[in-house]
C-alpha cells in the first residue's frame, strides 16, 4: 500500500485503473489541482501549488515549461494569492481592469464591468474568433459590445490603440453597425451605403443616417420577398426609435430600381 502523501488522493478509474487528484485548501476554499498518472507528479503538483500561495518569488508571466501545474491553474493561484479572491477562470486583476489569459502569449484586457461575466464564463478561441458557451450556445465575445458576427475588423470596428487583444469599451470604435450597411464619407447623396446580397451584393441606396440605411436594408427585404426571392434575410433590429417613426422613415426611403424591379 503506497503512503499517503499530503493534498494527494488515491482514486479509480471506470476500468479500475489508479489515478491520483491533487487539491489543497487556502483561506477556506478547496481547489482541485488536476488529475495525475502517479502520486510523485501530483504531489510536486500540490507543493508547487502550496509554494505560489505562500510565497511572492513567482509571477503570471514566469510559467515554466515543464510545471506541474496547469497554466490555467497557475494565474488562478496567482491571482488568488495577490488579490485575494478565487476565480475558475484564468483572471487576473489590475487595479483598474483585468486580464484574462487566454494562453501564455496571448493575454485579453477587459474593463472591470465585465468581471461577473468572465468570471463565469471561459472564453475560448476558434482562430481569431473568440466566444463563450451561453445557455448551450457558442456566443462570439463582440457580441457584447453590438458588434455582429459578420462584422469585419477594420471597416465594421475597429481597435482605437491598435491592440487587438484590449477588449475595454474605450478602445473598441464600431463604424457599421447594421447589417449590409458600411459608412462612406464624402459622399454626395448619403454618408451611408446599403448593399444586399442576392446572387452578388446590389446597391440599395446611399443615406444621409446609419438608421436610414439599417432601415432601408429592412425594406429592401421586404420588397424582394414580394418578388418570390426566398432567400432567408436577417433585418436589422433598430433601437431607440419609436414604431411611428420607424413607419415614417420606411416609407420615405428610396429604394434602388434595382431592387424594386428584381424577380426571379
Amino acid at each position: 500500500m503506497e503512503k499517503h502523501v499530503t493534498g494527494v488522493y488515491c482514486a479509480h478509474k471506470k476500468d479500475n485503473s489508479i489515478y491520483y487528484r491533487a487539491s489543497l485548501t487556502h483561506r477556506g476554499k478547496h481547489i482541485s489541482l488536476g488529475s495525475f498518472d502517479d502520486q510523485s507528479t501530483a504531489n510536486s503538483c500540490y507543493l508547487l501549488a502550496r509554494n505560489i500561495l505562500e510565497n511572492s518569488s513567482t509571477h503570471p508571466e514566469d510559467y515554466p515549461s515543464d510545471c506541474a501545474i496547469s497554466f490555467e491553474k497557475w494565474i488562478i493561484l496567482h491571482n488568488l494569492r495577490d488579490n485575494g479572491i478565487y476565480f475558475p477562470t484564468p483572471i487576473y486583476l489590475r487595479p483598474s481592469f483585468f486580464l484574462y489569459y487566454l494562453s501564455q502569449e496571448r493575454v485579453l484586457k477587459f474593463d472591470k464591468d465585465d468581471l461577473f461575466y468572465y468570471s463565469s464564463h471561459k472564453i475560448m478561441a476558434r482562430g481569431k474568433h473568440l466566444f463563450v458557451s451561453d445557455y448551450g450556445m457558442q456566443v462570439n465575445i463582440l457580441n457584447r459590445y453590438g458588434i455582429m458576427n459578420y462584422a469585419v475588423p477594420g471597416r465594421d470596428y475597429h481597435f482605437i490603440n491598435k491592440d487587438e487583444n484590449d477588449f475595454r469599451y474605450a478602445n473598441i470604435s464600431i463604424v457599421n453597425r447594421y447589417r449590409g450597411v458600411t459608412e462612406q464619407p464624402g459622399l454626395q447623396h448619403g454618408t451611408y451605403i446599403t448593399r444586399i446580397h442576392i446572387k452578388g451584393h446590389v446597391k440599395v441606396g446611399s443615406y444621409p443616417t446609419e438608421t436610414e440605411a439599417a432601415i432601408a436594408y429592412n425594406k429592401a427585404i421586404d420588397i424582394l420577398r414580394k418578388n418570390g426571392i426566398t432567400k432567408q434575410y436577417t433585418p436589422n433590429f433598430i433601437e431607440d426609435i419609436s414604431p411611428k417613426e420607424y413607419a415614417e422613415i420606411y416609407s420615405s426611403l428610396e429604394i434602388s430600381p434595382r431592387i424594386l424591379n428584381y424577380f426571379l
